[in-house]
């Protein structure tokens, strides 16, 4: 049931009165004149002997709350669960490593890329910096958006089911280490203790061979690297002002960072060429799916003609996305104000209304 909160103006002479009430639509109370009629002149058609109730007619007014609810406690809820994903992958790429053969028995796969294009081990580098440019940029323009709830929210669940969906594969299918990979760490066998060291060192290091983290090897179905360059990209692009000249540059870069990127996690013969393709399409396909299930009310709803409900995360769909009515629109506010709204009174939120 929605509640309404009241606007009730009086006459500059007679002192301006406002009374909010909690709730997410707003109504305003408009005078009606001795014979029936509506008032249209609000400051000066209400006098006092009109304070009645009776005397005022109620007129809804949207509110973009409505619409959009923050519900800052399902992004949290959706970050804990990236979170969890992010860590079962680190313990997987430990397990996997212990099952890797050696590759004086099993020669790396055939690969038609590395037979037409030479290592080039300095541009795995490369792929790290352009993925934490993309990471960098990403996260201050998602620190920008009014609704930076909804969207971190969308963000943080697709990135957890695509490493949810990579400790599966990565797991059930090991790969041979490609031709050119030596620093790779030693088998540890059933020291535990050990193990947990490396599965801190690589969640401290965020995987990254920059930091000294990527020791490991086994996790090559799919590319992790491959993930993050284009699940930041599509975000950047999708919720980026398409009506400012600047932003089409801003997005041409960001596209050149992620393809760049992909390009030379290939050159560096870290990944086979089947690990960043099967990357490239989960990723684009549950991105795809996700937004347009969030953007038309109708495959909100479990029907026979709605297949996209289909799917085993359709429940937790519904979970963070059943009270966003519509598609977010891309709106940006400055994030920090001041003072805070909490130490603000309730009647500046009216200031409009009492200089009527």
């Amino acid at each position: 049931m929605e509640v309404s909160e009241a606007v009730s103006l009086e006459d500059h002479t007679s002192g301006q009165q406002v009374m909010p009430s909690s709730g997410h639509a707003r109504s305003t109370l408009l005078p009606v004149t001795n014979d029936g009629s509506k008032s249209n002149n609000i400051p000066n058609g209400i006098g006092k002997s009109q304070k009645n109730p009776k005397d005022f007619i109620q007129i809804s007014v949207p509110d973009s709350n409505r619409k959009f609810p923050l519900e800052w406690w399902k992004t949290g809820v959706a970050f804990i669960y990236a979170l969890f994903n992010l860590i079962m992958t680190s313990v997987m790429i430990t397990v996997v490593h212990e099952r890797v053969p050696p590759k004086e028995k099993n020669p790396p796969l055939p690969d038609t890329f590395f037979d037409y294009v030479d290592r080039v081990e300095w541009a795995f580098k490369i792929s790290e910096v352009n993925g934490l440019i993309l990471v960098g940029l990403w996260t201050i323009q998602w620190l920008l958006l009014r609704y930076r709830s909804i969207v971190g929210r969308r963000f943080f669940f697709i990135m957890g089911t695509l490493y949810l969906y990579r400790c599966i594969t990565m797991y059930i299918t090991t790969l041979p280490v490609p031709e050119c990979i030596s620093s790779v760490a030693p088998k540890l066998y059933g020291d535990s203790q050990a193990k947990l060291q490396r599965i801190l060192k690589l969640i401290s290091g965020g995987g990254l061979s920059i930091t000294g983290s990527h020791i490991m090897c086994g996790d090559f179905l799919y590319s992790g690297h491959t993930v993050m360059l284009t699940i930041t990209y599509l975000f950047i692009k999708e919720y980026s002002p398409r009506r400012l000249w600047w932003y089409s540059w801003y997005l041409w870069i960001c596209w050149l960072l992620s393809a760049s990127g992909i390009m030379c996690i290939l050159i560096a013969h870290e990944h086979y060429s089947v690990d960043v393709l099967v990357a490239y399409y989960i990723t684009t396909r549950l991105f795809w799916w996700y937004h347009t299930m969030a953007n038309i009310p109708t495959l909100k709803t479990r029907s026979q003609t709605n297949q996209f409900s289909n799917v085993w995360w359709f429940q937790a769909f519904l979970f963070l996305e059943k009270n966003v009515q519509t598609s977010v629109p891309c709106s940006y506010v400055w994030p920090l104000s001041w003072p805070p709204s909490c130490l603000k009174l309730p009647c500046w939120r009216y200031s409009r209304v009492q200089k009527l």
